[in-house]
């Protein structure tokens, strides 16, 4: 009998641990080593598209409105039932809230094999929430860091290093080419449509602070006094967005910055972008800069969290510092000044990806990780 291993995911939002999530939930289910379970906290969101044609069994959700209220134990109480009635071997989580639900709710099932991940390095957690992933780390059997940053973070926290495993994320190459001729993505996405136009994208959401978009805002509006002709397409969405309409409007950049909102059309976005961008004051391990060199782009990105694990400066884009505004401008201009140097990177980029960074190499790592543990237990 194959061993159960079941994902438990925050939603079906598009944000970069659910797409991780659920595209690791397809390659397991595509390879058919183990049998594949799927749970949420919220069963709302975009994603749940991506997994219909799974054939996977029900997937059982387990709203909170928080963690210490009755809900909670009664959600807690639902899950650990779900897990010893499918003999679940190996329960795997994704982000802060199903590390903490979860952990606790395999504790109590006594599922053998309990894996943590650890996305982030620092700025998105209270005090109060960094003790609550503690007590979760201290419950897993093993805890994923998608990057050697993050995996140096956990064991500063305490996390003891044999307890770390590093498995960087997995991109699918095939996603980011476009087949879309150039004028037609420019008329679907409203862009300008002119010979000199130069496109510089960031994508990252606007939920959270941390992305630190007033920083890309404010290269922008040095790039637009050497290059009044390029346009900044923001794509994400969140509750920043209209502060950020109004900090674009305050530097005079209003005209030439497109919000896009939630993109569903990334390869086509990133197949005419000249330049992309992150701003991040601190990351994990980026999907949105393997996507962009997957993508054969130039990469300008803060030096944060696991970027310089993936981006060689001056080879495939630059890393500049957090809160650097002028740096980060010198940059994107240096490589719109120089179409020939910025195309090269971009193809270097896309090799880099394609040998360390493929999906091949996310399940295979993964697959090897359960059964390391499963023959541990």
């Amino acid at each position: 009998m194959k061993p159960a291993v079941l994902q438990l995911i925050d939603s079906f939002h598009q944000g970069g641990s659910e797409l991780q999530a659920v595209q690791l939930t397809r390659l397991l289910s595509a390879s058919d080593r183990f049998s594949v379970h799927l749970a949420s906290l919220s069963p709302d969101g975009s994603l749940r598209s991506k997994i219909d044609d799974l054939n996977l069994p029900p997937l059982p959700s387990f709203p909170l409105t928080s963690f210490y209220d009755l809900n909670a134990v009664k959600q807690v109480t639902r899950f650990v039932g779900v897990l010893r009635q499918r003999k679940i071997s190996v329960l795997h989580t994704h982000d802060f809230y199903t590390n903490v639900f979860g952990m606790t709710a395999g504790m109590l099932a006594r599922v053998p094999v309990r894996i943590a991940s650890m996305r982030e390095t620092a700025g998105m957690r209270t005090g109060a929430q960094r003790q609550a992933q503690r007590l979760a780390y201290s419950l897993a059997s093993h805890v994923i860091a998608n990057c050697e940053a993050v995996k140096q973070r956990l064991v500063d926290d305490g996390v003891p290093a044999d307890k770390v495993t590093v498995l960087y994320n997995g991109l699918n190459l095939e996603r980011l080419i476009s087949a879309s001729d150039k004028s037609e993505i420019l008329s679907q996405f409203a862009l300008p449509n002119g010979t000199g136009n130069r496109y510089v994208t960031i994508v990252a959401n606007m939920r959270h602070e941390v992305k630190n978009y007033p920083m890309f805002l404010s290269a922008a509006r040095l790039v637009n006094q050497q290059f009044p002709e390029a346009s900044f397409l923001l794509a994400g969405e969140g509750e920043l967005t209209e502060g950020l309409k109004q900090l674009a409007e305050e530097f005079g950049i209003s005209q030439r910055t497109y919000f896009l909102g939630r993109c569903d059309r990334v390869a086509e976005l990133l197949s005419i972008s000249d330049v992309c961008v992150l701003s991040s004051k601190a990351e994990g391990f980026s999907n949105s800069i393997l996507e962009y060199m997957a993508a054969g782009k130039p990469v300008v990105a803060t030096d944060v969290g696991g970027a310089k694990e993936v981006i060689s400066e001056g080879t495939t884009g630059y890393l500049v510092k957090s809160g650097d505004d002028r740096e980060m401008a010198n940059r994107i201009i240096q490589l719109l000044s120089n179409p020939v140097m910025s195309e090269s990177m971009g193809q270097r980029g896309r090799e880099i990806v394609k040998d360390r960074f493929s999906i091949e190499a996310q399940l295979k790592n993964t697959e090897s990780l359960y059964k390391r543990l499963l023959q541990r237990k």
